[in-house]
């Protein structure tokens, strides 16, 4: 979904088939069930939920190229709707592609959603979004720019994202989910920060 996270890459909430967004290129409004069977994913995928219970469980990854991680302190609904398209595109995400400008506003002006982009000589090299409800903090979007997937920057990233989690006075939780439609290396990527798979579930 949501390394990219399967709302955080495909649709929203994995996979709820009554769903409904438009797909800008067909004009239509399609329902998550006959997306897949338009995309011809005939496949069972699964859906894998990660959590993380403690601060202290983060294995932490370095950079292998340089990056500079910066919160977008002052709110720009259209920026996080660009990071959106811009990292999403290539993993499908669908979810938001229906909100309107007034949507993306309310969405991005909540006090409960952060944003962080990372930089990398001037260009976007990935960003993601936490979201927290009660004690409990979720990654609801996490990627890379495609021309950074592959150069080791990925568990740095999310090294990051975990902690900024953490960093919310009175958190308990910090949680993801992805699936099998995902970046093969995401699963792998959010297990090797400390998370564990509390939940899975297999929509075929």
């Amino acid at each position: 979904m949501r390394g990219m996270v399967c709302r955080d890459n495909l649709f929203p909430d994995c996979l709820q088939a009554e769903y409904q967004t438009v797909l800008p290129a067909a004009g239509a409004i399609l329902t998550t069930e006959k997306m897949i069977q338009e995309m011809n994913m005939n496949e069972p995928v699964t859906i894998y939920y990660l959590q993380m219970t403690e601060p202290e469980a983060l294995c932490p990854s370095s950079p292998k190229i340089e990056i500079d991680i910066r919160e977008c302190s002052i709110r720009q609904y259209q920026y996080n709707k660009f990071l959106y398209q811009f990292i999403g595109e290539k993993w499908l995400w669908t979810d938001k592609l229906a909100l309107s400008d007034e949507e993306w506003q309310d969405y991005v002006a909540s006090d409960n959603l952060r944003t962080w982009v990372a930089y990398k000589d001037g260009a976007i090299a990935g960003y993601f979004e936490l979201l927290r409800e009660g004690d409990e903090v979720e990654i609801i979007y996490f990627g890379l720019a495609e021309q950074f997937i592959g150069k080791g920057c990925g568990g740095y990233l999310l090294t990051e994202a975990i902690r900024k989690a953490w960093s919310w006075e009175g958190v308990r939780r910090v949680w993801v989910h992805t699936c099998t439609l995902d970046h093969p290396g995401a699963l792998r990527n959010y297990q090797a920060r400390g998370m564990r798979i509390y939940k899975e579930e297999i929509n075929s």
